[in-house]
């Protein structure tokens, strides 16, 4: 593990492999970059460099209170990336990460090879979304994580994976309250990325479970359809966090995208 200040924050990060072909990914809310471990040790097996860094407010980065938009976390990458020396890079991330993501792309599409979009979507948050992300903020900070944490547990792994759902727990347990409201305030807030997608033009996948009940197949359909040449997967028996659910099907269709950008 590493640490890099940047943007006046201290990220931590993961940096393994070597090689100029570089995969950046960005981790979910409440996660924090040890999700992504399976893909790491996949990437990095097929001769990837492998960033996975935890975003501010989450895991060993350092917590901001208040509102943490999505343009804040896209600069964050960013300034890692310059801090490290990666001009350009395949780029993925699962729900709040696929909308970081997407943010990435609005802001420098230049330096992007190539997109993984899992479990997310691009729409603007509705009016009642809004009004139930503040008011879950103001509660982790008033009641902590554990509460959410057991209420979400079975949405963010379907129940027949108990060990998957153990681990994501403790991710979730262990989130800074602070960290997690700021990105809930922020996202609240986010823009409708659906003018993004027409405009990507490289090598795109799009994942998700087929029990995901906060962004179901119909979201991952909407993307699809809107970015030119996509590939759309799906993932049996997986809720929201494929990745860690069905690692294996998960990183045959990562590696099919990484041998598409190669």
């Amino acid at each position: 593990m590493s640490h890099a200040a940047v943007n006046g924050i201290t990220i931590g990060y993961d940096d393994e492999g070597t090689g100029e072909n570089v995969l950046v990914l960005v981790h979910g809310h409440p996660f924090d970059r040890s999700m992504w471990r399976p893909q790491v040790d996949h990437a990095r097996a097929l001769g990837w460099r492998v960033l996975a860094a935890d975003l501010r407010g989450y895991g060993e980065s350092t917590v901001v209170p208040g509102v943490t938009p999505l343009s804040t976390f896209a600069a964050d990458i960013a300034a890692l990336a310059d801090h490290l020396g990666v001009a350009q890079f395949v780029l993925g991330g699962l729900s709040m990460g696929g909308q970081i993501v997407l943010e990435c792309v609005r802001r420098f599409p230049d330096r992007i090879r190539g997109l993984l979009l899992a479990d997310t979507f691009a729409q603007a948050e509705t009016l009642a979304g809004r009004a139930a992300r503040h008011d879950m903020a103001d509660r982790l900070v008033r009641e902590g994580m554990a509460g959410y944490a057991e209420e979400v547990r079975w949405k963010m792994v379907a129940r027949r994976n108990p060990e998957a759902a153990e681990y994501v727990a403790r991710m979730m347990h262990s989130a800074p309250p602070e960290g997690a409201a700021a990105a809930l305030r922020g996202r609240a807030e986010r823009p409708d990325y659906t003018p993004v997608l027409e405009t990507i033009a490289v090598p795109t996948l799009v994942v998700v479970g087929s029990d995901d009940a906060f962004t179901p197949v119909a979201d991952a359909e909407y993307l699809h359809d809107r970015i030119p040449g996509s590939t759309l997967v799906v993932v049996d028996g997986a809720a929201h966090l494929p990745n860690l659910e069905r690692p294996a099907d998960f990183d045959a269709a990562l590696e099919a995208l990484l041998g598409r950008v190669r």
